[in-house]
């Protein structure tokens, strides 16, 4: 997740992550790196902050599900020795304000590592990146090239944040960008920066977020994954430690809200039954995962 907090207080922490891009390659096809033909990558750049800025508006009047699954791996047998999940309906409550309702949550018996609230903001907001046209000048976005992802004919970004500030964390990777509908469809990469401080110890594992087109229109994120072993030296105060931490998000049931208010007129309900919840079945598919 955006960042691992180890319980006991050590020196220093040296994350040895597993890279996800090596391991996710299956159904890619080879990178083309020539320039696109009819439009510019200054052009692809500005249409896609576009579609995700029109997304990002979309997204705050959807409800969702979002099932978290963090465990830690014991070191010789590989068997998992911690584990904690919570599954959590995003929703709207009365005064038509984003609310969260825990629906499962057992035990937390995860003891190697600590979830910071931060870690839990990025479940929601963090890992399903979006790159709007306001958040634009805050990154470096180069092209890379053009790319067959299962199905999806895809343009290949790197983003790096212009300014790394330490107190503001962000996303730094690759985004796929569809061809056809101008909108991240996958991202690969981790939150940055990392915090090394001696009882401070937080940390972030690569992670890659797949979207899937769920409404016919926007690509919504629908599933992220992320694995990191995190070697932690000797100190003073304790032994070497090497943590190897697994992470799965899925974001399913998205339903665009509506008010559940009705309309009176002379005694009669004249709301317009049209405007209630919609979810469109057409659907494009989305990269394999």
């Amino acid at each position: 997740m955006s960042l691992f907090r180890r319980i006991r207080s050590l020196a220093c922490a040296l994350p040895v992550v597993l890279s996800l891009a090596a391991s996710a390659q299956q159904g890619f096809g080879p990178l083309d790196p020539t320039p696109p033909k009819n439009l510019s990558t200054d052009e692809i750049i500005q249409r896609f902050a576009a579609r995700e800025t029109e997304f990002a508006k979309a997204r705050e009047n959807y409800v969702f599900r979002q099932s978290v699954k963090v465990v830690t791996l014991d070191n010789d047998s590989g068997k998992v020795d911690g584990e904690y999940q919570q599954v959590t309906d995003i929703t709207f409550n009365a005064q038509g304000k984003r609310d969260e309702h825990v629906v499962f949550a057992p035990q937390n018996t995860l003891e190697r590592i600590m979830l910071q609230q931060q870690d839990l903001d990025d479940f929601e907001h963090g890992f399903p990146f979006v790159l709007t046209q306001k958040d634009l000048p805050n990154f470096d976005i180069k092209y890379l090239g053009r790319q067959k992802v299962d199905e999806l004919d895809t343009y290949v970004f790197s983003a790096d944040p212009r300014n790394a500030d330490p107190k503001h964390r962000n996303f730094r990777g690759k985004v796929w960008v569809d061809q056809q509908d101008f909108q991240i469809v996958l991202i690969d990469g981790k939150i940055i920066p990392d915090d090394f401080r001696s009882g401070h110890e937080n940390m972030s594992p690569p992670f890659t977020t797949y979207y899937e087109q769920v409404d016919g229109k926007y690509w919504f994120p629908t599933y992220t994954k992320a694995e990191a072993n995190f070697h932690i030296p000797a100190s003073k105060d304790s032994i070497s430690d090497d943590i190897h931490v697994r992470m799965t998000i899925r974001y399913s049931d998205y339903k665009q809200f509506r008010s559940t208010s009705r309309i009176i007129f002379d005694g009669e309900d004249i709301t317009d039954k049209s405007a209630q919840p919609n979810q469109s079945p057409d659907s494009k598919p989305a990269p394999s995962h």
